[in-house]
């Protein structure tokens, strides 16, 4: 099953093409997890096993579908109140995942690896058994980098001599930045900013998660790449959208600020009054993924809130669904990988 999909392009397939796939897949999924977990077989008998799984559930119940000794990782995912959710990985599921971002990313930004600067600091990944799913992003992504660099300390200072030492090492080489949108904006441009320092970076930023805490700022994705380019000189910003309950089926944001998707993901909108399916329009969003096997993350219903802008035609040539997220719909706790730090 997993052949077939992995030898497809990424980005290649007309609506009806990837609605076939994703019927038959999402169909053998369920019935997978069905056989084999407990707590989403009692919800499926309840509202039907077509139906989404909340991503509350990841907080109240241990999800797997396979045994508990086959699990290699365990991935937590915190929010700013106590909102905590695990999320089990056995190691067909990881390597999947790891297999899917590589494919997705090098869309992007080519299979080359680059020197690599992560705009965090290294204490994240110090347990590898129990990530969080900030360790989980930046473990991930450091697939496509080569020499990687923490511009942050232990402490969340900038370390702009490791930076700038590591540019020199680097002159003239294109370089791979990646990190947490909110942290990228509190550690790295207001501190630049403040100290009246600015960087010349021939780089690609890829950046995710903390969104709501910058709208709060009255900062939008157009001002954060302003702040960007003028700071470090870097213009080619790609954010991206994914849950921690589906790590490696992300959705990246292409040259045209439009979220895709992938072979590996599909996006769903829900009318927030009815819950019926909507093809245009702003809705409470279902990330789809055909990846996980360790848990019945395949279908989740998420507490974020987006539209459906299009699907097949978007100027950069990628085929598939688009889409914008306008952060959590109200009244929903706020979560995610950008939000599991807090400013001290």
């Amino acid at each position: 099953m997993y052949d077939e999909l992995f030898s497809l392009p990424v980005y290649g397939l007309k609506r009806a093409e990837k609605e076939e796939i994703y019927s038959r897949f999402l169909r053998s999924l369920a019935a997978f997890h069905y056989d084999r977990c407990e707590a989403y077989r009692r919800m499926a008998d309840v509202i039907g096993i077509d139906a989404p799984v909340p991503a509350r559930m990841f907080k109240n119940f241990d999800l797997l579908s396979v045994d508990r000794k086959e699990i290699v990782k365990t991935i937590v995912s915190s929010g700013t109140s106590g909102w905590q959710s695990k999320v089990f990985l056995d190691r067909p599921t990881a390597a999947r995942q790891t297999k899917a971002l590589f494919k997705i990313v090098s869309d992007f930004i080519g299979t080359k690896r680059l020197p690599m600067l992560v705009i965090d600091s290294p204490s994240p990944l110090e347990d590898r058994a129990a990530f969080s799913a900030r360790a989980a992003g930046i473990l991930g992504f450091s697939v496509f980098g080569r020499d990687i660099t923490y511009a942050l300390d232990r402490d969340m200072k900038l370390n702009i001599n490791a930076v700038e030492n590591f540019l020199n090492n680097h002159s003239g080489e294109k370089i791979l930045l990646f990190g947490f949108t909110y942290i990228i904006w509190l550690h790295l441009c207001e501190t630049l900013r403040k100290d009246g320092v600015k960087l010349a970076i021939n780089g690609i930023l890829i950046h995710g998660g903390g969104w709501k805490k910058l709208a709060d700022l009255n900062i939008g994705n157009d001002c954060f790449k302003n702040e960007i380019k003028e700071l470090i000189g870097v213009d080619r910003v790609y954010s991206y959208y994914g849950m921690a309950e589906q790590t490696g089926s992300i959705f990246i944001e292409c040259e045209y600020s439009r979220l895709h998707c992938s072979i590996f993901s599909d996006i769903v909108f829900h009318d927030p009054l009815n819950f019926d399916t909507l093809k245009r329009g702003r809705g409470i969003i279902e990330c789809d993924s055909l990846l996980p096997t360790s848990s019945p993350a395949h279908r989740l219903l998420t507490e974020d809130e987006g539209e459906a802008l299009g699907e097949d035609d978007c100027p950069c040539g990628r085929l598939g669904k688009y889409f914008a997220v306008y952060g959590r719909i109200k009244g929903a706790e706020m979560r995610g990988c950008g939000n599991v730090y807090e400013r001290r």
